[in-house]
Order: structure tokens, then C-alpha cells, then sequence
């Protein structure tokens, strides 16, 4: 399938090429704002399918909104009628679609060139009405809060709020990006608009501190619920506006007699993760917890476990070494102490059931149980 991308160097354009990228089913054509309407037309005349995506929403001139909204439409639509097949057409309009605007009414007369496009030919035409777009490669300083936002703060440039209390509804490209495949793939029923889903509302406050609190993780170490919704999209988002030199960071580490010891990550509500090393011969831990549950995983050298139940007095040793991947966990009420019984360095994954509470930590030292 040959697919044709106006606006093909845009921020959605970038997002669904690389998707695409994955499946070599597809020759993927570009029109760009450099191009010239010639190019338009032989682009076309070979396109199975359009994603109509270039459009103005910021011009120095209100006259260019008709101009790269409504004429290249119509241009493209002339086009297109002129290799007498079927071409369907997915079109990305905006809700200001129904505002009594310039660039609204330039994308509504863009809607009604498609529609009868549709009439005309047969063809299916697919019209998203979109909000604001988050996502990766979004031009931050143009049209997106959030990619300005993102901007600003991954490089240390005050964030400047006139509205704190505005709401905005956000959906992610990867989301609509998903879409699109479908309607590729055949698997998008005929509608009047099609939607994005899930659409997310935020204040520009709101927005603002939970980008603050994504670049704090660096100094807390606390990383946020990144995992899902909302907050998994603007974490990606985030992340993408970092530069090269950001890529990397130090945590802090502490040394003694024993080895090295390093929180990794915190969470917010499933503990945490760290590494410890130990030399030949060392023992770590040789204590018991109530409540907090921990897995350690060797990753290089040999480790001997002990556990003893702390009202038993059972025993029980397990050995592992980094060869071979095995998690073992501590259990509430069993000491529980880790030795290093190779001749090179250990060293250990460990994840907490919680974040270590120094007020509070839940770990009793028992040097008085005999181990055998």
C-alpha cells in the first residue's frame, strides 16, 4: 500500500511514520511544505491512501489559514479526483472547527471540500476533530503547552503561567497514532468525526507541577505512577525533550569495609530498588523485618543465604551465584543475612516492599542467634 503524508516533516507525520516503520507492507510518500503543488499531483496520482495532515495554525498573515488549510484541501481533492479510483482521505481538523475563528473556519471549509470529495468519489473519508496533541518531537514555543512546557523545564527555563486555574483536555499521539493504523488496516467503521481516546483534563498548574515533580525524580529518586493513563504519556513526553547530556545521571553511593551500597528508584507505593556489593567472606543483613518483604537477585559471584525464624529458631540456607537467575525472597519474621562465598566481588539486585524509613525502618539486628 503506498500511503501519501502532507506535512510529512510535522510532529503526528514523524510519529506515524516510525510506527509504520515497523511493517515494510508500506511505501510511504512525502509532501512537504517546501514542495511545490506539482509534487502534490504526482504524489498523488500514486497514493493509495491519504493522510492529509499539513495545515496553518499560526501565521503571520490570517489570509494564509484559507490558503494551507482550506485551498491545499482543495487542490488536493482535484487531485485525487483525477486518478478514478476510490483514494480515501484521513484528515486532521481541530475542534476550533466549530469556533468562529480564522483558523476554525479555514478547517471547516476543509471538512466540506473533504465531504464532497466523499460524495463525489465514492471515497472514504475520515475526519478527526483533535484537541491538543502531547506526544514526542512536538515543537515546543509553536502551538503545544505541553511541549513548551516540556522544553522549558528539561532546560531550566522558567515556566511562565497567566491562567493556573485554565483546564486543558490532552491526548497522546501514540493513541491517535493507533487510530490511524486501524483505519489502515481496514478495522474503523464509517462515522461523521472520529475520536481519540482517552482524552485527559488538566489545569495548566496541575500540568506544570507534574512535570516539576517527573525532573525531581533525579534528585528524590522517587519516580511518579508512570505506568499508566495520564501520567505514563506525559512521562514519555518528558522524557523525549531531554537532551544528549541529560541522557545520564548520578545517584549517590555509600562504601565501607563490607562493599558499595546504592538506592536505585523509589516508588510511590511499591517500595523501592538498590544494589549492594560484598567482598569475599563478607556477611550482610543478619536481621529481620515485621512487614517489609525484599527479593534479591545475584547478578555477579556466589551468595550463601541464611534465614531463622525468629521464634523457632528453624534454619534454612540457600545458595546462588550469577550464572543462573534466581530470585530469593525474605519472609516477615525470618532473619535473614546474605554471604559472600566466592573469591570475587558480589554483587546484588535488591528490591523493598518499601521506601526505607529511617524513623521507621521495620529492621531488627539479632546477633545474639546462633547459625549453623
Amino acid at each position: 500500500m503506498r500511503l501519501l503524508l502532507t506535512g510529512g516533516n510535522g510532529f503526528i507525520a514523524k510519529n506515524l511514520i516510525s510506527h509504520l516503520a515497523q511493517d515494510n507492507k508500506y511505501e510511504i510518500d512525502l509532501f512537504l511544505r517546501t514542495d511545490s503543488l506539482n509534487d502534490l499531483e504526482l504524489k498523488a496520482k500514486k497514493a493509495d491512501m491519504v493522510f492529509h495532515l499539513a495545515g496553518v495554525n499560526r501565521p503571520d498573515d490570517v489570509e494564509e489559514y484559507d490558503k494551507g488549510n482550506t485551498d491545499l484541501t482543495d487542490q488536493l481533492c482535484k487531485y485525487l479526483k483525477k486518478n478514478n479510483r476510490a483514494i480515501p482521505v484521513i484528515f486532521t481538523s481541530s475542534i476550533q472547527a466549530t469556533q468562529n475563528n480564522p483558523y476554525g473556519e479555514s478547517k471547516i471549509k476543509a471538512e466540506k471540500i473533504l465531504r464532497q470529495y466523499s460524495k463525489d468519489t465514492k471515497s472514504r473519508v475520515y475526519i478527526f476533530r483533535l484537541t491538543n496533541v502531547m506526544g514526542k518531537w512536538c515543537k515546543p514555543n509553536y502551538n503545544s503547552v505541553v511541549a513548551t512546557f516540556c522544553h522549558n523545564i528539561t532546560h531550566d527555563i522558567p515556566v511562565d503561567i497567566h491562567e493556573p486555574d485554565k483546564e486543558i483536555d490532552l491526548v497522546y499521539i501514540d493513541d491517535l497514532v493507533e487510530e490511524f493504523i486501524k483505519i489502515i488496516k481496514g478495522e474503523v467503521s464509517l462515522a461523521e468525526f472520529y475520536e481519540v481516546k482517552p482524552v485527559y483534563t488538566i489545569t495548566l498548574k496541575e500540568l506544570a507541577e507534574s512535570l516539576y515533580k517527573l525532573k525531581d525524580v533525579r534528585n528524590t529518586l522517587t519516580v511518579e505512577q508512570v505506568g499508566n493513563n495520564f501520567m505514563r504519556a506525559l512521562y514519555a513526553t518528558y522524557m523525549s525533550y531531554l537532551e544528549e547530556s541529560q541522557f545520564s545521571y548520578s545517584i549517590p553511593e555509600y562504601n565501607d569495609e563490607r562493599g558499595r551500597f546504592a538506592e536505585i528508584i523509589k516508588t510511590k507505593s511499591s517500595g523501592q530498588f538498590s544494589f549492594f556489593t560484598s567482598l569475599p567472606g563478607i556477611t550482610r543483613g543478619n536481621h529481620y523485618h515485621h512487614t517489609k518483604c525484599e527479593k534479591f537477585l545475584v547478578i555477579k559471584g556466589e551468595a550463601e543465604f541464611t534465614f531463622i525464624h525468629i521464634l523457632s529458631g528453624k534454619k534454612h540456607k540457600i545458595n546462588t551465584n550469577g550464572n543462573t537467575p534466581v530470585i530469593v525472597e525474605t519472609i516477615p519474621g525470618w532473619v535473614h543475612d546474605i554471604t559472600n562465598i566466592g573469591d570475587t566481588e558480589l554483587i546484588v539486585l535488591l528490591w523493598a516492599s518499601e521506601i526505607f524509613n529511617r524513623s521507621k525502618p521495620d529492621t531488627y539486628g539479632v546477633d545474639h542467634i546462633e547459625k549453623t
